[in-house]
């Protein structure tokens, strides 16, 4: 029997159901027995808030260093969690289909965010999630939140919390009724969109992972999938802010277009600044001369259709997305962020 392929996964329930998913369909396309590789992270150990240690690479880090040990052949991430730059030993080879990328607000009478009364408590340690909560209701008071879905739930249930903001995609891959007795408001993406990556997983591997194992990756990959979070992460990367920015990107692909909604949070005053574009992913049909359609590379410099690539609509999306993330900083967004 071929040597069982290894997957390095952090070790919360939520990350391994979301590895042992992947794990699954690589088994069946690899022909090969899958395993999973439990690794601690800091963001595991370290019980500080994620706007004060830091979100970029908490998770990361010491997934990526057991992947270079070799005690595994490759890592699944929540794309959310991982930064922007990727290093140039290692690859994200798939994205698999992409799960529900909203946010749900779990209470326990059903009582929606906006009509909670002033004061009612609410976890969460995003900062854009809190930016969020006092931009639909800013009578309430945002308590920071860490643990795992089932303690954030139980704080709820037991009455400390009003009310929390999860992934509904870890509420989904956890495959069980974790809300219970507990309500749960689905936060629709057009009034509530959220982070970059939020539903998607990567899966990533080094450069040099042998030819049978990256084309058994290929076919997990969703190009859909990657096309749109490659355009949410490019305006990320383009704010030059952490994982933990006030800011949220959602794109959605449509046909042979990308719809970007991007917006950047004051963190509790309510202010905010969006964009919100659909554009081609085939250059050839972007308008020349029309500065909104214009693409935008990392450097600042804008060039033509024929620069943003071609038929390529991975390469296309990132430019859109640096385009994006270029009209917000000159609406004002760099006022609203911290420095990563």
């Amino acid at each position: 029997m071929s040597a069982a392929i290894r997957v390095g996964t952090r070790r919360s329930a939520l990350a391994q159901a979301q590895s042992g998913q992947v794990a699954a369909a690589l088994e069946k396309v690899a022909g090969r027995p899958v395993e999973l590789v439990p690794i601690t992270s800091e963001g595991d150990t370290n019980r500080a808030s994620l706007s004060e240690i830091g979100g970029q690479g908490v998770f990361a880090t010491a997934l990526r260093e057991a992947l270079r040990r070799g005690e595994c052949d490759l890592l699944v991430h929540s794309l959310k969690d991982l930064p922007t730059q990727v290093p140039e030993d290692l690859v994200i080879a798939a994205t698999p289909v992409r799960a529900d990328a909203r946010d749900v607000a779990v209470t326990r009478e059903g009582v929606a965010l906006h009509e909670l009364t002033g004061g009612s408590a609410i976890g969460t340690g995003s900062p854009r999630r809190i930016a969020q909560v006092h931009v639909r209701n800013p009578r309430l008071r945002t308590v920071d939140l860490r643990g795992n879905v089932d303690s954030r739930l139980q704080r709820v249930r037991d009455g400390e919390l009003d009310a929390v903001i999860l992934a509904a995609a870890g509420l989904g891959r956890l495959d069980a009724d974790l809300l219970g007795d507990l309500q749960g408001e689905m936060l629709g993406l057009a009034e509530w969109p959220t982070a970059p990556g939020q539903g998607a997983l990567a899966v990533e591997t080094t450069t040099d992972a042998p030819a049978e194992l990256l084309e058994a990756l290929r076919a997990l990959d969703d190009e859909a999938t990657r096309i749109a979070v490659t355009a949410e992460r490019a305006v990320l990367e383009g704010l030059d802010a952490g994982c933990q920015a006030p800011m949220a990107a959602h794109a959605l692909v449509e046909g042979d277009t990308v719809r970007v909604r991007a917006v950047v949070y004051a963190p509790k005053d309510g202010w905010r600044i969006g964009v919100d574009v659909t554009e081609p992913l085939h250059a050839g049909s972007v308008e020349r001369g029309n500065p909104d359609q214009e693409y935008i590379h990392a450097d600042g410099r804008g060039n033509g259709a024929d620069s943003a690539g071609g038929a390529d609509p991975i390469r296309a999306a990132r430019s859109i997305g640096l385009a994006v993330a270029h009209r917000l900083l000159e609406r004002g967004a760099a006022d609203l962020l911290p420095r990563s």
